[in-house]
């Protein structure tokens, strides 16, 4: 290793007489510091508490971040006002500096309109989600008349494990939690309905609650949770092993393969679930009323049609199918936003579970008011 690479500090009487000048040469650069960093931090800050420093770096014949960082400590976290140096070595400082102060809290100023633009930001984010669902829909769209005229085009043995993955594997978990809603429902509303000697209206109660309202919607959100967030990362992983990228350099139909089995799937599988779930729920809410109230399981199975039209199942019914629809879509849509990297796989996995529960709620409500006039007496 030559002298001249080495860090070098001269200081010197300032040409007026007054005063001290630094002069800095050598190269300025991590592997030459690390043997000294800890005596030319001591010298720099020696001479930085001296008043009226001049600072020459122009001899300085290589700098570079850390170089610049050791300086710019020394200095006070800031540049002096005697400097002299290049250009290029005061690019150098000046991103250390800027770096500097934002970490240590100082924050650039921050514009009256920042709201307008995070406002529009969103706005613009949004319309680009709505672009890409649309144009996933016309694609599905595409799709379906292309195989009503090509049948043997489709995607069986994809549609069938779909099925199976998202339809028979969540029986478990969604027979666990309808059989202990009904449970908590019944009781809750028995201890209402002893007060005032209506006890023969649980049966009224559940069967309106489970078949028109909760059973589909339990059951979006738990399939929303379980086989929308398998669906979105299935997709993401995809797209990060390129395996996405290869099907269509071999002129695979992603959206034949991949999206199309998934919404059919979910479509078949949910109205499934949702009579399912609501048989469960029932079956916890008649065990839970023969405990409370003494309410026998034929008194049950004899009333629930007589005051619940068959018109709510089929509105449970299309609920579940609607609902499976959506949630299927917009697992699809987060899926195919996945960018290669870990990270787009978490944000976009969340974000998928998280639209499609909103998403079927606010489909619920509109599904509520548009037959609020049917199957009710």
């Amino acid at each position: 290793m030559g002298t001249e690479q080495k860090p070098v500090i001269h200081a010197l009487a300032s040409d007026g007489g007054e005063g001290l000048e630094v002069r800095l040469a050598g190269h300025w650069t991590l592997a030459r510091l690390a043997a000294r960093i800890d005596a030319l931090s001591a010298e720099l800050a020696s001479h930085a508490r001296q008043s009226s420093v001049i600072w020459n770096c122009q001899a300085i014949e290589r700098l570079d971040s850390a170089g610049a960082l050791l300086l710019w400590r020394a200095w006070g976290r800031q540049l002096p006002q005697g400097l002299q140096a290049t250009p290029e070595q005061l690019r150098i400082l000046e991103r250390v500096a800027e770096a500097g102060h934002l970490s240590y809290g100082t924050q650039p100023p921050r514009s009256p309109f920042a709201w307008i633009m995070q406002i529009g930001q969103l706005l613009l984010t949004f319309a680009d989600h709505v672009r890409g669902f649309v144009l996933m829909m016309g694609q599905l769209l595409l799709d379906f008349l292309h195989l009503v005229r090509r049948p043997d085009d489709t995607p069986k043995l994809e549609i069938s494990a779909n099925l199976y993955k998202s339809g028979v594997k969540a029986m478990p978990v969604t027979a666990i939690v309808g059989f202990l809603i009904g449970i908590v429902m019944s009781y809750l509303s028995a201890l209402q309905l002893k007060q005032f000697g209506g006890d023969v209206f649980i049966v009224n109660i559940l069967g309106i609650s489970i078949i028109r309202e909760l059973g589909p919607v339990l059951v979006a959100v738990l399939v929303a949770g379980r086989s929308g967030s398998a669906m979105t990362a299935q997709l993401g992983v995809m797209r990060v092993t390129e395996e996405i990228d290869a099907l269509t350099t071999m002129g695979v139909s992603q959206s034949l393969r991949l999206i199309y089995p998934k919404v059919l799937a979910l479509a078949i599988a949910m109205p499934l679930l949702v009579l399912w779930i609501s048989a469960v729920a029932l079956l916890g809410g008649m065990i839970a009323a023969q405990f409370q109230l003494d309410i026998s399981f034929g008194y049950f199975f004899e009333n629930l049609p007589k005051v619940v039209p068959v018109a709510n199942l089929w509105i449970g019914l299309i609920k579940g199918f609607v609902f499976g629809i959506a949630v299927a879509l917009v697992a699809c849509h987060f899926g195919l936003r996945i960018k290669p990297n870990t990270e787009s796989l978490s944000v976009n996995t969340t974000a998928s579970v998280v639209s499609a529960i909103t998403l079927v709620i606010l489909l619920d409500a509109i599904i509520a008011i548009a037959t609020r006039d049917v199957g009710l007496f």
